[in-house]
C-alpha cells in the first residue's frame, strides 16, 4: 500500500454501483490491498448482492458502512456523489468520503453560489442575472433586460433538467413555468436563475484534481457538444477546436475555480466556447463522470486511482508538466429512445439483451468509450462507428448514427429516402454465389452470398473496388419480403420482389393517411400535470392545451390547428397510456 497510506477495507456503491464497483476493483488490484486480494471478490459480493429496502436511501447506505465496517466510501457518479447530506454523515462518522468536502459539494451545486464564487475567482462567466428569478412576469422583465436569447434553468439543476431556451416573451413565460416544474419533481428545489444564451455554442469542460495541500492540476479538455435535450450524447478528448493557448487558459481557470472553493477530489469544470474560442463558465461537476474513461485513455491518469490518493490526504503525485495528451478517445452514449417518435422520446421496457462488441481498448458500459493511439480522430470515430453497428440489444429502441466528420467535429444526421434497386444473382464454376447490385446511376456493386438473414448482426464483403465490408443488424423480417436492416443507427426497410410484382405495386390501393391535427396523443405513457382548456373553447394552432409529465420531463401539448375543443379526456392527475387521446377538437 505504498501510495495509499492505510486505508484496507474500502465500500463502494451508488445509483451506479456496477460499474462503480469495477472502477474500484481495478485501484484496488492495482494499488492498495497488495498480499490479500484474495478478499476482494467478496467485498464485490457484500455490495452487489445486498438488497436495499425503500426508504431513506442514504440512511439505507450509512447503516451499510457501519456494517462493513468501511474505513472510505466511493459514491460512484449518480446523484448520491453529489449527496452533501451524504458526504457530511460520513465526515462524523470518521468515513473517508472520497470525493470532495461537502462545503465544495453545496457550493458548486447550487448555480447562484457558483457563480458568484466565479466572479470572485476572476473566472469568465455567461452575462446574466445575479440572483433567484421569483415568478414569470420577474422572468419576462429580466429577459427583455439582458436580451433574447436567454437561457433559463433550475439553480440545483443538472443532466439537462429544468433547462429552457427562450427566444421571446412567450416562450420565456412558458419556459419558465416548465422548468420550474421540472426542477422541483428532479431536485426537490424550484430556484431558477436567466443569463444569456450563447447561440451554436461549443460545450467543453476540464478534468480537474486537487488535493488537500493547495495543489491542483487539471488532465485537458472532453469536448461534449453533440446533445439532445442538453444530454451529452457523444464526449471526445481532446477537442478538435481549440488551440494550445485556450487549452492552458481554460485549464488554469478551471483550477483557479477549484482552488476558491476549497476542492479536494476529481471534479469537472464545464464551459461553453463561442466560435471565436472564447469561453464562459457554465457549473461544476463535484464528483468522478461517466466519460471520465476517455480522459484517462488520452494522459494516462488513473483517476479513480488519485481520487483514493486524495481521500487518504496525500498530495498530488503529478505536476503539470506531466499532464500531456496522447491519442485520442471518444465516448458513445446510447440512449432508450425512439427516433421514429419525434426523433427520440424514451423508449420505455426492459432490456433483455445486449450483445456488444469485443474489441481491445474498447469498453461498454452505459456508453461505448474508444481509445486510438494516433492524433488523428478519424480512427477512433472508425472504431466507435463499427462498434455501434455491432451492439445488439432486445426490448428498448434506441438511435445510434454517428458518421465521420465532414469539418473537424463529428456530426449526426439522418435521413429518410424511399430507393429502386435491381439485383440480380451469378453462379461462379465454385458454386460462390454473388448478388449484383445497381442503385440508380451508380455503378454495379458485387456482394458475396456469404451471409444468412438468420443472423442478427450481417458482416457482408462488398467488392465496390475498395474491398469493403460493412456491419448491420437484421431488425425484422415478414412473410411478404420485408426486411428491415439498420446500419449506422439508421433503419433501411427491404422489400425483394420479382420484377413482375414490382410492375403490379403501382395498382395496389394507397393507405389512407388520417388527419391527426384535431386530436392531443399521448405520445408515451404518463401524467396529466395539467390541463389548460374545457370543452366548447375555441383555440388557435399551436396553443397549450395541457402538460404531460413523463420521466419527469414537462411536455407541453398543443393544438395542431385552430378550432374548438370538442372533448377534454382526462384531467390533472389522471395517468395515461402510449397513444390515448387526451383532447378532440371538432
Amino acid at each position: 500500500a505504498e501510495y495509499m497510506g492505510m486505508i484496507c477495507k474500502l465500500v463502494t456503491f451508488g445509483e451506479d454501483r456496477t460499474q462503480a464497483l469495477r472502477e474500484m476493483a481495478r485501484a484496488l488490484d492495482r494499488y492498495v490491498i497488495r498480499g490479500v486480494t484474495h478478499n476482494i471478490p467478496m467485498l464485490r459480493d457484500i455490495i452487489t448482492e445486498r438488497r436495499f429496502v425503500e426508504g431513506n436511501i442514504t440512511t439505507n447506505y450509512l447503516t451499510e458502512v457501519k456494517t462493513t465496517g468501511a474505513q472510505a466510501v466511493h459514491p460512484g457518479y449518480g446523484f448520491l456523489s453529489e449527496n452533501t447530506k451524504f458526504a457530511a454523515k460520513l465526515e462524523e462518522l470518521g468515513v473517508v468520503f472520497l470525493g470532495p468536502n461537502s462545503k465544495a459539494i453545496q457550493s458548486m451545486g447550487d448555480k447562484l453560489e457558483s457563480k458568484r464564487l466565479a466572479n470572485l475567482a476572476k473566472v469568465n462567466c455567461i452575462p446574466g442575472y445575479a440572483g433567484e428569478v421569483p415568478d414569470v412576469p420577474a422572468a419576462v422583465r429580466i429577459s427583455n433586460e439582458i436580451g433574447y436569447p436567454v437561457m433559463i434553468k433550475a439553480s440545483a439543476g443538472g443532466g439537462g433538467k429544468g433547462m429552457r431556451i427562450a427566444w421571446n416573451d412567450k416562450e420565456a413565460s412558458d419556459g419558465f413555468r416548465l422548468s420550474k416544474l421540472e426542477a422541483t419533481s428532479y431536485f426537490g428545489d424550484d430556484r431558477m436563475l436567466i443569463e444569456k444564451y450563447i447561440d451554436q455554442p461549443r460545450h467543453i469542460e476540464v478534468q480537474v484534481l486537487c488535493d488537500r495541500h493547495g495543489n491542483g492540476l487539471y488532465l485537458n479538455e472532453r469536448e461534449c457538444s453533440i446533445q439532445r435535450r442538453n444530454q451529452k450524447v457523444i464526449e471526445e478528448a481532446p477537442s478538435t477546436f481549440l488551440n494550445p493557448e485556450t487549452r492552458r487558459a481554460m485549464g488554469e481557470q478551471a483550477v483557479a475555480m477549484a482552488k476558491a472553493v476549497g476542492y479536494d477530489s476529481a471534479g469537472t469544470v464545464e464551459f461553453l466556447v463561442d466560435s471565436k474560442r472564447n469561453f464562459y463558465f457554465l457549473e461544476m461537476n463535484t464528483r468522478l463522470q461517466v466519460e471520465h474513461p476517455i480522459t484517462e485513455c488520452i494522459t494516462g491518469v488513473d483517476i479513480v486511482h488519485q481520487m483514493i490518493r486524495i481521500g487518504k490526504g496525500n498530495p498530488l503525485m503529478l505536476a503539470q508538466k506531466d499532464i500531456g495528451i496522447k491519442g485520442w478517445a471518444l465516448e458513445c452514449r446510447v440512449y432508450a429512445e425512439d427516433p421514429y417518435k419525434a426523433f427520440g422520446l424514451p423508449s420505455i421496457g426492459r432490456l433483455t439483451r445486449l450483445t456488444p462488441r469485443e474489441e481491445q481498448n474498447m469498453g461498454v458500459m452505459a456508453a461505448v468509450i474508444t481509445a486510438k493511439e494516433d492524433w488523428r480522430n478519424k480512427l477512433a470515430l472508425d472504431r466507435s462507428q463499427k462498434c455501434l453497428s455491432d451492439k445488439e440489444s432486445d426490448s428498448w429502441r434506441f438511435a445510434v448514427t454517428l458518421e465521420p466528420p465532414q469539418t473537424d467535429t463529428p456530426a449526426v444526421s439522418a435521413s429518410k429516402t424511399t430507393f429502386d434497386v435491381s439485383v440480380c444473382m451469378s453462379t461462379d464454376i465454385s458454386g460462390q454465389r454473388t448478388f449484383h447490385v445497381k442503385l440508380g446511376d451508380s455503378p454495379v456493386v458485387a456482394v458475396a452470398d456469404d451471409f444468412k438473414l438468420s443472423d442478427k448482426v450481417l458482416t457482408p464483403k462488398l467488392d465496390d473496388g475498395e474491398g469493403g465490408e460493412v456491419t448491420m443488424q437484421l431488425l425484422d423480417r415478414t412473410p411478404d419480403g420485408r426486411v428491415t436492416f439498420q446500419y449506422k443507427g439508421t433503419k433501411f426497410v427491404m422489400q425483394a420482389i420479382s420484377e413482375r410484382a414490382h410492375d403490379l405495386y403501382k395498382w395496389m390501393p394507397l393507405k389512407k393517411v388520417v388527419d391527426l391535427s384535431s386530436k392531443v396523443i399521448a405520445p408515451m405513457p404518463g401524467l396529466v400535470k395539467s390541463v389548460s382548456v374545457e370543452a366548447g373553447q375555441r383555440v388557435a394552432e399551436g396553443q397549450e392545451l395541457c402538460v404531460l409529465e413523463a420521466m419527469k420531463m414537462q411536455n407541453s401539448m398543443t393544438a395542431g390547428r385552430s378550432g374548438t375543443i370538442k372533448t377534454v379526456y382526462f384531467k390533472a392527475g389522471d395517468t395515461v397510456s402510449e397513444d390515448d387521446v387526451i383532447v378532440e377538437l371538432d
